[in-house]
């Protein structure tokens, strides 16, 4: 390690690989960065790895908090860690004779692909690429166009597409098309001319001490921890608490040495699949870049032994003694110069959830982990990928096909062509504005979707990547940057699809002579690579072998119950399919906006009297019950909680002047009074208002008719040897009083149906509440006295506890997201140091007054892995969640219970 620089820096070759901090303790990836530590860890078993040198996110950390300056000593230990590099490698930084060059990239304790910056060949000057002359005058101009490129357009921010109008110059000068058939002087005189761009954008020529250069690169690296798509990528992702990130510096190989020389990105095992194949692509006569950023379309590397077979085998043995180190997929890059193979990174591969699903499974049955790490090894939050839609062969035959490209992520797409990630957003936010309005009055609005398309995606279409259904590009293949993330994201992408041209500026593509816009819906098959004109119908999944054994070993782990939000018989018996064991929340106003029920429901509310409202309420007593009767045959065996009238009557009546006048001419009374009543009824704030447990107080009859529906579906399914565990929950409580009432008045109609129906069978009815109130959670332990359980609807519970409405959180939202003033949405995943605090009392509270009580959670933060793990730790009984995201619970709650037994 450096002596003589306070600043430490982490030095790995042959000669010492350092990996002791300051205090002699080995460091982590928290130091070194994901990067740093695997080229430490692969040096140290002894893979083929350029040497080079770390710099730590510690002095990320130091360059921000000293206002954007590099430690003064930094560049003395880089400097000593160069003279180590040259006294190892025999070369010498900046020498006209055999000249030592350097790759600078970032490295992140936790992996973020192409979202911070990269510098290759640095080093070259006017004199130093003399140096490379030996291994080919083109070579060596190559490779140092490239530099002035790359330091012109990461480090001084001239924009590329300068560089890209220079080279189109030249090659059209040449007679050429592809880059590698630019001859010598070509590139010679694009060096020149690249130069110029520089001087032209900065007003300075290109740096000739290769010092500046890296001292310039390595603060540029630094300066891309906060670029705008690194942020975004960390709030898509929820990475926060981290230092920075690291700077590794390493000694260049060769990709674009000539034929004989390649470079690649491969995947010990496929992440689209999960299969145990080698998978990857390669380039001959390449930089890394060229892979990576999808310039070139890359030849399979299963290809690769025709080309060379000794290198195909040797990282072959490489990749088997990878796995078997890190006991897990690994992505790694390579490079072959001259014949000889060279491994400039490894980590752990990023996969969909499809193959994390398999290579979980796999890997326990080969014996390389054990079921919990297995269960640890795959993100909660990705099996709904599993649960993706797709193409239909049938279907498929029907539609017309447009265009094939590479299948880099799996997933079926259907949506209207974007053409820019600012224009996807916009996309996004139109739709959703458009869903938001058609709520507003009373009616719904299916939402359109849109498909990114783009000769090729870069680290800054990073928001339209994320809003998009699907990504399709023209060039770039199964390693580019478009299919590396959607993969991530489980996206779906069809990558490199050539016949497509695509116009920007136009808003179009064409292929074969026939132009398609934004007003044409295409689908594409992430599975396939096909493009298909028009909507291609979807099918829902088999969810294979693989992922049931996930499920299996979750159960055997969990000690959390999960159940479902179920508001109808189909979504009930599709969440029993996944695995649900019960019913956590099954809303009964969703039951009133039926057509064939709606009508009455408009009724009831519009009478003025209690008669009329009676009589409206007997024609909906049917339709609850015949709903009730095929939830409960649905969940037979398993418990129901039915959530009694919630949300405010103005919510079912019409708000526009036409489908008031509809409803009075239905109803035979004047518009008037229909526009009068719903002005009476109107809430300011309708989550503080006039609903949960007050309607049942002011309109006791709505609370008869629905008991008395559950009442009579529970006897006419137990007549049929059907068993029925039905629950009565009161929402809204904030009083012991309140739920002392309208228990009575549940009871008394429950023992009132029964003589009806002279039912004299056993019909244990539970009757408890809704925690969403903040009062009800802090006086929980008084509240428990009339109730039989709780359940805490921790949507309004955050509402309340914020003083947010989930309405209207999103105007401000993104804003607090950027200045971390809020790390989630706490409508997405549970606040648990404020709102979390308030379930914790409410747990502790409710169990000291009845140690028995049953507690669960019925928000959607039910479905949340994090939420989930909160869950766990206060001691809940079991999570509710809607029926698609069942299977993320059972195995959150496994995770949670085994890191919770490891802790």
């Amino acid at each position: 390690m450096a002596k003589k620089s306070s600043v430490e820096l982490y030095y790995f070759g042959k000669t010492r690989t350092d990996r002791n901090g300051p205090d002699g303790k080995p460091v982590g990836k928290d130091i070194l960065g994901g990067k740093g530590l695997n080229l430490a860890e692969m040096t140290s078993i002894g893979l083929p790895v350029p040497p080079g040198f770390t710099i730590p996110t510690t002095v990320c950390d130091a360059y921000y908090k000293n206002g954007k300056k590099l430690p003064p000593a930094m560049m003395e230990g880089v400097a000593e860690q160069i003279a180590t590099l040259e006294k190892e490698l025999g070369k010498k930084f900046g020498d006209s004779k055999n000249p030592l060059l350097v790759s600078v990239r970032s490295g992140a304790a936790v992996s973020m692909p192409g979202m911070m910056n990269t510098i290759l060949n640095l080093g070259l000057t006017d004199e130093s690429v003399k140096g490379l002359f030996g291994a080919g005058e083109r070579f060596a101009y190559d490779s140092y166009r490239r530099l002035i490129n790359m330091f012109g357009d990461v480090v001084m921010e001239v924009g590329h597409h300068h560089y890209e109008a220079e080279f189109a110059k030249i090659k059209k000068k040449y007679k050429v098309d592809v880059d590698t058939d630019v001859p010598t002087e070509g590139m010679k005189e694009l060096c020149e001319a690249y130069k110029k761009v520089y001087k032209h954008a900065t007003g300075e020529d290109f740096p000739q001490d290769p010092m500046v250069q890296l001292e310039r690169a390595i603060e540029a690296v630094f300066k891309s921890w906060m670029q705008n798509r690194a942020v975004r990528y960390r709030e898509i992702e929820g990475i926060r608490g981290l230092l920075g990130t690291a700077v590794n510096v390493q000694s260049m190989v060769y990709g674009n040495m000539g034929d004989d020389s390649a470079t690649g990105v491969a995947f010990t095992r496929d992440p689209s699949t999960g299969k145990n194949e080698f998978w990857g692509e390669f380039l001959i006569n390449a930089q890394g870049e060229d892979v990576v950023a999808g310039i070139r379309t890359g030849i399979p590397v299963a290809q690769m032994a025709k080309w060379n077979k000794r290198s195909h085998q040797e990282l072959l043995d490489i990749k088997n003694k990878l796995e078997s180190h890190y006991k897990d997929v690994q992505d790694i890059e390579f490079t072959v110069e001259k014949g000889v193979l060279f491994m400039l990174q490894t980590r752990s591969g990023k996969r969909n959830g499809i193959a994390a699903v398999k290579i979980a499974v796999d890997m326990v049955n080969e014996k390389l982990i054990d079921k919990e790490t297995a269960l640890l090894r795959v993100p909660a939050g990705d099996l709904i990928q599993c649960m993706l839609p797709s193409f239909e062969s049938g279907d498929k035959k029907k539609a017309t096909m447009i265009a094939k490209g590479l299948p880099a992520s799996p997933g079926a797409a259907v949506g209207y062509p974007v053409f820019s990630a600012a224009e996807a957003v916009k996309f996004v936010e139109g739709e959703q504005k458009k869903v938001d309005e058609a709520a507003q009055g009373g009616t719904k609005y299916k939402a359109r979707k849109c498909i990114l398309v783009r000769t090729e995606t870069s680290p800054e279409d990073i928001d339209g990547m994320h809003v998009a259904e699907g990504i399709l590009t023209s060039t770039g293949g199964m390693t580019s940057h478009a299919a590396v993330v959607a993969r991530g994201w489980g996206r779906c992408c069809v990558a490199g699809a050539g016949d497509v041209s695509i116009d920007e500026k136009a808003g179009k593509f064409a292929v074969g002579g026939k132009s398609y816009t934004g007003k044409d819906v295409i689908s594409i098959d992430g599975a396939t690579g096909e493009v298909m004109l028009g909507e291609v119908p979807r099918k829902e999944p088999k969810l294979s072998g693989d992922f049931k054994q996930i499920m299996d070993w979750s159960n055997e782990y969990r000690r959390l119950g999960v159940r479902t939000n179920a508001d109808t018989p189909e979504d009930a018996k599709r969440a029993v399919e996944f695995g649900a064991e019960g019913i956590g929340l099954c809303r009964t106003e969703h039951m009133f906006f039926e057509e064939d029920r709606i009508s009455s429901m408009r009724e009831m509310i519009l009478a003025e009297n209690l008669a009329d409202r009676q009589k409206a309420l007997t024609k909906l007593l049917p339709h609850q019950r015949k709903d009730f009767e095929g939830i409960f045959k649905a969940m037979a065996g398993k418990p129901v909680t039915i959530r009694l009238l919630d949300p405010p009557l103005h919510e079912f009546l019409p708000h526009d002047a036409k489908a008031q006048k509809e409803l009075a001419e239905t109803l035979g009374v004047k518009p008037q009074q229909i526009a009068a009543r719903v002005k009476q009824l109107h809430e300011s704030n309708p989550m503080l208002g006039h609903r949960g447990c007050r309607l049942s107080v002011s309109y006791p009859e709505i609370l008869v008719m629905q008991v008395t529906a559950i009442v009579e579906a529970a006897i006419n399914m137990q007549k049929k040897g059907i068993e029925v565990l039905p629950e009565i929950m009161i929402p809204l409580v904030g009083t012991r009083a309140e739920l002392t009432l309208l228990r009575a008045k549940t009871q008394e109609t429950i023992d009132a149906v029964k003589a009806a129906k002279k039912f004299e069978g056993t019909l244990d009815v539970k009757i408890g509440t809704m925690i969403e109130v903040p009062r009800a959670a802090l006086t929980a332990d008084e509240i428990a006295k009339d109730a039989d359980f709780f359940s805490f609807g921790t949507n309004d519970l955050t509402q309340m506890t914020f003083g947010f409405s989930r309405d209207d959180i999103n105007s401000f939202l993104p804003s607090y997201r950027k200045l971390d003033l809020l790390h989630e949405d706490p409508f997405a995943s549970l606040d648990q140091s404020g709102v979390g605090q308030l379930v914790a009392m409410g747990v502790q509270k409710g169990r000291k007054t009845k140690k028995d009580l049953k507690v669960g959670i019925c928000g959607e933060h039910g479905g949340d892995p994090a939420s989930v793990a909160f869950c766990e730790s206060v001691g809940l009984d079991y999570v509710s969640c809607s029926p698609f995201r069942v299977p993320t619970a059972r195995l959150a709650a496994a995770q949670a219970a085994i890191r919770g037994k490891k802790k």
